[in-house]
């Protein structure tokens, strides 16, 4: 925990999604009993509609690297490099809505590896194709994730 001044602790302040409890800075999930899972409550997602598409692709470029489970950052950054700059306005719609709706990664994981059906708000192009990769018949070695731009060699 991070001690801060008494003058910001007093007040009980959110501050960056943590809150200033006695003093020093703890995390603002509620671990009541309303949550029956007893996980921390995630923020819903908000679509940004006005996005230019470049500036969502490179987002999502990060995103894809930015998972929760190792397998996931392996599995959507390969995925994202090898088909983001390709992919067109809609399914780019439909990757963000993928990697950014399901709360759960493992959800995301055992929709792509076949092991659960997929949702039908989720079932679209873009998830088909993504468990296409998945399934890397080409048996690419996927066991560090891409460098983000490529090197002129």
């Amino acid at each position: 925990m991070l001690r801060i001044p008494h003058c910001l602790a007093s007040k009980r302040q959110c501050f960056l999604g943590f809150q200033i409890n006695r003093g020093f800075i703890t995390s603002g999930f509620n671990w009541s009993e309303n949550n029956s899972d007893n996980e921390p409550r995630i923020p819903p997602y908000v679509e940004k509609i006005d996005e230019p598409l470049e500036l969502k692709k490179a987002r999502l470029l990060y995103q894809s690297r930015k998972r929760g489970m190792l397998e996931n950052g392996l599995l959507l950054s390969t995925f994202a490099a090898k088909y983001l700059n390709t992919m067109t306005a809609e399914q780019t719609k439909q990757y963000d809505r993928l990697i950014n709706l399901p709360s759960n990664d493992w959800d995301l994981y055992y929709w792509a590896t076949g092991v659960k059906p997929v949702p039908n708000e989720f079932n679209n192009e873009v998830m088909k194709l993504f468990q296409e990769h998945v399934k890397n018949k080409d048996r690419e070695c996927r066991i560090r994730q891409p460098d983000l731009y490529e090197t002129a060699t």
